[in-house]
């Protein structure tokens, strides 16, 4: 690792948070992909599953920020837990009803419910900040965080899509969820560096953290991104079935992730003058004009390379998006802002996968790539329309302070950097 990686692992118990994040995580990239192709397997449409997929992820949408406003208030052991045997649940509940030919209506139902999974990712990400807010390292393990992410795209999708499509149907949702249980599990043992939880007292601010303008735009413009997240994933796997090989799909999304994981690395190494908001906007306009060149794709290589060019604007803008939400939600409330990150995530991939679903069923896989085209353009124009309310907070916006009592507000303008 480069030094400034090896430096926020320095600290104790930030490798053994590190690795069970990994494992919690990873049914984040699996179960999409790992559902998609367990319908399609056992004879459903696409159609079908993009609608169970998207139904996964508006359920997650839901109850994820309400998860973490709990984690927030009675700590992260006593919360996630039951929620992730609850979630646990449903899935295994999913696969017997799918398994079993059971109606469709069933299928989503025990879907609404899965959506109970834990924001693994947020619960690391507010264990480093609890470790190293206002440093220059908590730039570092926020980069480290979203390599961390890509890694698990990388290897979740093929890894769910052979398993599937290799063994037996179920295959890839069933090893997603023994990740799922074992990381929490090993998560929530790790006490010493869990953050400290802040009960509600008799003038404690309970509203929600999405109440910051700031907040509100990034989550509005992450739904247009996981719009982008969902059709991708959709339209290249059917890209990969009608091209003759449906695995093949799992690796391209690898691909896809493993240009934004060596962009990750990067971007944690660099240092930044000025204002992030300017790169926030620009890493998302560098999202949508990369999905141009995925229509053009007319055969498995151009589509590989396209993926993995891409992939290259994700994991830079990610880091920023965290920086930014550090910066605009109180401390009490930042296992729930960072959650609401996920939950617009969520909800465009569920529009994305939904749309993209019907959309290659009746035109063909690559007419599939529309739909990102157009996400991102949604993304890049929600971003421009909500830049002043990131560099100038609306009025009636709780003040942000660090650690020294300072406004946050004037020091968010620099990335923190190793």
């Amino acid at each position: 690792m480069p030094s400034p990686y090896r430096a926020i692992f320095a600290t104790p118990g930030t490798k053994g948070f590190t690795a069970a994040g990994l494992l919690g995580r990873m049914p984040l990239s699996m179960v999409g992909i790992g559902v998609l192709t367990m319908i399609t397997e056992l004879g459903g449409s696409y159609a079908l599953a993009g609608g169970i997929t998207a139904t996964i992820a508006l359920s997650a949408a839901a109850v994820g920020p309400q998860v973490s406003r709990l984690v927030d208030q009675y700590g992260q052991r006593r919360v996630l837990r039951p929620a992730t045997l609850i979630a646990g649940a449903a899935v295994t509940g999913l696969l017997v009803a799918s398994a079993g030919g059971w109606p469709s209506w069933t299928l989503f139902v025990f879907a609404v419910v899965a959506g109970c999974v834990p924001s693994v990712g947020s619960m690391v990400r507010a264990r480093w900040t609890a470790l190293f807010r206002d440093t220059p390292q908590l730039h570092t393990a926020y980069s480290f965080e979203s390599i961390v992410d890509e890694l698990c795209f990388i290897i979740g999708p093929p890894l769910a899509a052979t398993l599937s499509a290799g063994w037996f149907a179920e295959a890839g949702p069933v090893v997603a969820l023994v990740f799922l249980v074992t990381g929490v599990w090993w998560l929530t043992a790790l006490t010493a560096t869990e953050p400290e939880p802040h009960p509600h007292q008799e003038h404690t601010d309970r509203s929600s953290a999405l109440r910051s303008p700031g907040l509100q735009v990034l989550v509005a413009t992450f739904v247009a991104t996981g719009a982008i997240f969902g059709s991708v994933d959709v339209a290249t796997l059917a890209f990969a079935e009608e091209h003759g090989n449906k695995s093949l799909g799992g690796v391209f999304l690898a691909i896809w992730a493993f240009g934004s994981c060596l962009a990750g690395i990067v971007f944690g190494l660099m240092h930044f003058k000025g204002r992030a908001e300017p790169r926030w906007v620009l890493g998302i306009s560098a999202m949508a004009v990369s999905m141009i060149p995925l229509l053009l794709a007319g055969n498995l290589p151009f589509l590989a390379v396209a993926l993995f060019v891409s992939g290259l604007a994700i994991a830079p803008t990610m880091i920023t998006t965290m920086a930014l939400i550090e910066a605009h939600v109180p401390h009490a409330k930042l296992t729930e802002g960072m959650t609401w990150i996920s939950t617009g995530l969520a909800v465009g991939i569920a529009l994305g996968s939904s749309v993209t679903g019907w959309v290659v069923d009746a035109a063909g896989a690559q007419t599939g790539y529309v739909v990102s085209v157009s996400a991102g353009v949604a993304a890049a124009a929600v971003a421009f329309a909500g830049y002043r309310r990131l560099t100038r907070p609306a009025q009636g916006e709780e003040p942000a302070t660090d650690g020294d009592g300072d406004s946050r507000e004037e020091q968010r303008g620099t990335d923190r950097v190793a």
